[in-house]
């Protein structure tokens, strides 16, 4: 009975080392996931910010020509 009792201890203790090593992975996946989800935000938003700045700086040129044509 003793040797049957220490073999489920030790499978015991090897499969909750392999759940922890899984949860971890898990988490640090969920962070790596969740940082690039940040990462794409910002680069979306300094996109359309220098999107808007062209479009800005092209309608400001048309106009000026216009204006320099009215002249």
């Amino acid at each position: 009975m003793l040797p049957k009792n220490v073999f489920i201890q030790i499978y015991d203790a090897l499969l909750q080392t392999s759940t922890s090593e899984h949860a971890a992975r898990m988490r640090a996946m969920e962070n790596a996931t969740k940082a690039c989800e940040d990462m794409v935000g910002e680069l979306k938003s300094i996109f359309n910010k220098t999107r808007q700045s062209k479009i800005t700086g092209d309608l400001m040129d048309i106009v000026g020509g216009a204006e320099a044509l009215k002249g």
